[in-house]
């Protein structure tokens, strides 16, 4: 069953702790602090945490069979015992895939009875919630979707941030401050408690030290519009571009962050196609984790001949911009993206 974070949170402020979770969804940040949330209230400090708190990762073969062992064990010197299993990942197309139909007995089997005992969390980087183990997951566990927090949830976050800081920050400031960072939270927290330390011993935020110090990264890190392009979303990718556009992006930067992009996302397929792993892809990337999920998910789900096309579009349109097609200024710029962003949603 699916609740949503605001269900979780309810129930841990009552101390209500489900046998089995399922965590997953693209916030990072607020999934993993979920499951630390979740096994620091499991324990005291009376209890000898060290020997009741273990973590597998699934993707060691056999690992799911004694991740589920070591949950059936009794507690040692301790109430409760938790069990993590990291790595959970069910793709649309099976590849790499760390949980399967061949482990759904063993699964109906511990999901059929779990030990009262034990506190059993899956950490899922993937979940396909159409493929019949993903929804076998959800349906039999506790499962929570972290997915993207809306620009007022990451308003709410952001004061909440400075408020526990004791930092002072004005409205205009704060929305000034948000227009510069992207969807991540952990980003979002990062840059605070920068901005929070610079800020001493006055304790204000204002622009100039927004300016000085946080780099105007929305549009920069931004795989949200490159995400819908791929999938063929194109109510959403023109809704992505209209607002990276109100945001004060320049139009040329942002075309040259979709060819960066799209460049990186036919490196990827090209290695993936001759059987490189996720790691191999990753390192040669020198993608940081946190930004992998979404870039490998958009990967799997293109194919390189519209790839190369996109690029060639991409090549079209920064010629377009330069040379004032289709009008000049931000108006006539703005018009060629709106053509290009037409044009890779339906490749």
């Amino acid at each position: 069953m699916v609740f949503s974070r605001q269900d979780l949170k309810n129930q841990l402020k009552r101390r209500e702790f489900a046998p089995v979770y399922l965590l997953f969804g693209p916030e990072t940040y607020l999934r993993n602090k979920a499951v630390k949330t979740i096994a620091d209230l499991t324990f005291t400090p009376e209890d000898f945490r060290d020997f009741n708190d273990t973590t597998f990762s699934l993707n060691t073969e056999g690992n799911l069979e004694k991740a589920l062992a070591a949950a059936e064990q009794l507690p040692m010197m301790a109430a409760k015992r938790i069990v993590r299993l990291n790595d959970l990942r069910i793709s649309a197309s099976g590849f790499r895939d760390t949980i399967t139909e061949a482990h759904e007995s063993v699964l109906t089997k511990f999901l059929s009875d779990p030990p009262p005992h034990s506190t059993v969390i899956f950490v899922a980087d993937e979940l396909n919630g159409v493929r019949k183990m993903g929804r076998f997951l959800r349906e039999r566990t506790a499962a929570v979707e972290f997915s993207r927090l809306t620009d007022q949830d990451l308003a709410a976050w952001a004061i909440s941030e400075f408020k526990e800081a004791g930092v002072a920050i004005d409205e205009l400031t704060l929305r000034y401050f948000l227009g510069r960072i992207g969807p991540d939270v952990l980003r979002l927290t990062n840059e605070i408690k920068k901005l929070a330390a610079a800020s001493m011993p006055a304790g204000i935020v204002d622009i100039q030290l927004i300016d000085e110090l946080t780099p105007n990264t929305r549009e920069l890190t931004n795989f949200e519009l490159t995400d819908h392009l791929v999938a063929g979303r194109s109510s959403k990718a023109m809704s992505s571009l209209q607002k990276i556009l109100d945001d004060g992006a320049e139009p040329l930067a942002l075309l040259g962050l979709l060819g960066y992009n799209y460049r990186r996302l036919l490196m990827a397929k090209d290695m993936m196609t001759r059987g490189a792993d996720r790691a191999a892809v990753a390192s040669m990337l020198k993608m940081r984790y946190s930004d992998q999920e979404s870039f490998f998910a958009a990967a799997r789900r293109a194919n390189l001949r519209s790839l190369c096309r996109a690029i060639e579009s991409l090549a079209r349109t920064d010629l377009a911009i330069k040379s004032s097609m289709g009008g000049s200024g931000m108006a006539g710029a703005r018009l060629q993206l709106e053509v290009l962003v037409c044009e890779l949603a339906t490749m």
